[in-house]
């Protein structure tokens, strides 16, 4: 579950993404939208520092295997007082299932059963949309 999730948030708002890699500003959105921030414990800050720490130094992403490691950091820090072990079960609690929030995604205006990100006057989907002419391949998020 939690592979499903990270390639859900890996592709967020990038068409040329493939979900084996996820950025900084989708790792953040993860731990945003699935309350591993909680404003306490674990800050936008710690999630920061930890997503630079587990990357390598002359790359901008991590990935699936990263993903754990800073997980499995950030679970120490956000459930204080539980064993490492219980600690990250409950991070993988807490992002089982999600994906990232539609806020400020519309639907397609061809093909209202898709969402796209509208730049401009071109439609720019993340799934394969009537719209966009060049699209050379699908994005297959099933685990």
């Amino acid at each position: 579950m939690a592979k499903l999730a990270f390639r859900k948030f890996a592709v967020h708002g990038d068409t040329r993404a493939t979900g084996k890699e996820m950025h900084g500003k989708n790792w953040t959105k993860l731990c945003k939208d699935c309350n591993v921030v909680d404003g306490k414990n674990v800050t936008t800050t710690d999630v920061d520092i930890v997503f630079s720490k587990i990357k390598g130094k002359s790359v901008r992403t991590i990935t699936f295997e990263q993903f754990k490691e800073a997980l499995q950091e950030l679970s120490k820090k956000r459930f204080k007082g539980k064993s490492d072990e219980e600690a990250l079960q409950e991070m993988y609690k807490l992002i089982e299932g999600k994906g990232p929030g539609l806020t400020g995604v519309t639907h397609c205006q061809e093909n209202p059963e898709l969402f796209c990100v509208l730049r401009t006057k071109k439609c720019s989907c993340r799934v394969v949309c009537p719209n966009q002419k060049d699209i050379s391949r699908t994005l297959n998020l099933e685990p």
